[in-house]
């Protein structure tokens, strides 16, 4: 791992777990967490938004007029507006989606929530998530965050991956072990 990458994941577990503490104490969580997830939209819905925060040569005066004009569009809370200028006037900008998303994961660890990676095979309904989700919660007695995602790759089957536990049920999966296999023999 490479020295910058641990300076910029440290950075942003402590900006974003300042951003809960203050977000906390002004009872204001929930909303800074819906306007962090708009904002992690748009970085992932707009290539040209996300490529102005990477871009190291954007002077701060265009990122205040910029996150102020999104600010005003989404209605953002004074706080949430005041940290990203204080991004910016830290040179932090540049790590505002690794912030952001530690920020969501720190709201989902303080709500006893565990994080859940489901991938399958064929599209899933909005019920049969819904079921998988209330089936986790009860085997894993804790509220279940699951992240869903249709993978065409996997021929058939599901993988399943609740924090450290994973289990690969995709016909994917058993044909790569049959070649290993037959390979070894």
């Amino acid at each position: 791992m490479s020295k910058d990458t641990g300076f910029s994941i440290t950075s942003a577990e402590r900006y974003s777990l300042a951003l809960y503490e203050l977000s906390n104490e002004s009872n204001l969580l929930t909303q800074i967490e819906e306007q962090c997830l708009s904002i992690l939209g748009l970085i992932n819905s707009s290539r040209d938004f996300k490529n102005l925060i990477k871009d190291p040569t954007t002077k701060q005066d265009d990122l205040f007029k910029i996150t102020t004009s999104i600010s005003e569009n989404y209605k953002f809370e004074t706080l949430l507006k005041n940290f990203l200028n204080f991004l910016i006037q830290k040179r932090r900008f540049f790590f505002l989606e690794r912030i952001l998303k530690s920020f969501i994961e720190i709201c989902s660890k303080k709500r006893g929530e565990l994080k859940a990676e489901l991938k399958s095979a064929k599209e899933l309904s909005n019920d049969e998530i819904t079921r998988i989700t209330e089936e986790l919660t009860k085997n894993f007695s804790s509220k279940i965050k699951l992240n869903y995602k249709y993978d065409k790759s996997l021929i058939g089957g599901l993988v399943l991956q609740v924090g450290s536990t994973m289990v690969d049920a995709s016909i994917k999966n058993k044909l790569q072990q049959i070649e290993n296999r037959m390979i070894e023999a």
